[in-house]
């Protein structure tokens, strides 16, 4: 890896990381356009500089962060089951899932589909939540659940929470902000989990790639962060079904 690379990755994750898209699948489709070898330090890349999205979100929302009590709660359990599970498949993600070109590829097809059907199939519920602090606990969880179902590459974590709670009945607004607020602790665990088994693995030189990568995220998450709100306004997540039906297909060419 050299220094621009690690600007390109860092872009591609700040740019997808809140996008239902999946950051993790452009990540690894990225390294794969840029010629990098799948690498024990690339992996762990990929997964670190998600810190620097996660800071964009912490710097946009800290009034949240650290005065809303009652959406922490909601935030803190709805983390609950995706930091289970992670622990318990830590190993088989990172060995397996995260070297598998298929199932990115797979992954994004059908969550790309499963996004417009369910965009064409929903109506706005008439009393749809719109405050996170009326969240129930059960909803929080299930909101949780349905968010570790993104530790397959591609599914995209920000799609899966977002979508699990449209079916809840929360309005898209309140769910997008709880996305951004629910990556903060799931992403830091992610991360912290990652580079405290990992650290020690890695050179002078590639500890200097990690924080060009979590720098370039950081600013592109906050452009991306800012619009998808604006985004959201007027729009549905079709166009973004259809884009990763696009890329995917894209990739599939190039990587055949």
């Amino acid at each position: 890896m050299n220094l621009l690379q690690a600007v390109i990755l860092g872009l591609v994750e700040g740019i997808t990381e809140f996008l239902p898209i999946s950051s993790t699948g452009h990540l690894m489709l990225s390294g794969s356009l840029l010629g990098l070898a799948k690498t024990e330090f690339l992996k762990s890349f990929e997964i670190a500089i998600q810190l620097g999205a996660i800071g964009a979100a912490a710097v946009l929302y800290w009034r949240t962060v650290f005065t809303n009590w009652e959406a922490i709660k909601r935030i803190i359990v709805a983390f609950i089951p995706t930091g289970i599970l992670g622990l318990l498949f830590y190993k088989i993600i990172k060995t397996y899932l995260l070297d598998s070109n298929a199932v990115v590829l797979g992954s994004l097809l059908v969550g790309g589909a499963g996004l417009i059907i369910f965009e064409l199939w929903r109506r706005e519920r008439e009393g749809s939540i719109k405050d996170l602090a009326k969240l129930t606990y059960p909803q929080a969880l299930l909101i949780g659940l349905f968010q570790s179902v993104a530790m397959i590459p591609g599914i995209s974590r920000s799609a899966a929470t977002i979508v699990g709670g449209l079916i809840l009945g929360i309005s898209r607004a309140a769910i997008v902000e709880f996305s951004f607020l629910l990556a903060i602790p799931t992403m830091a665990a992610a991360t912290g989990f990652d580079l405290f088994k990992n650290i020690h693995l890695f050179s002078s030189s590639q500890l200097n790639f990690l924080i060009v990568g979590f720098v370039t995220a950081f600013v592109a998450a906050i452009i991306a962060i800012k619009f998808l709100l604006k985004f959201i306004q007027n729009h549905t997540f079709i166009p973004f079904g259809i884009y990763r039906i696009i890329i995917a297909l894209a990739f599939l060419v190039f990587l055949l």
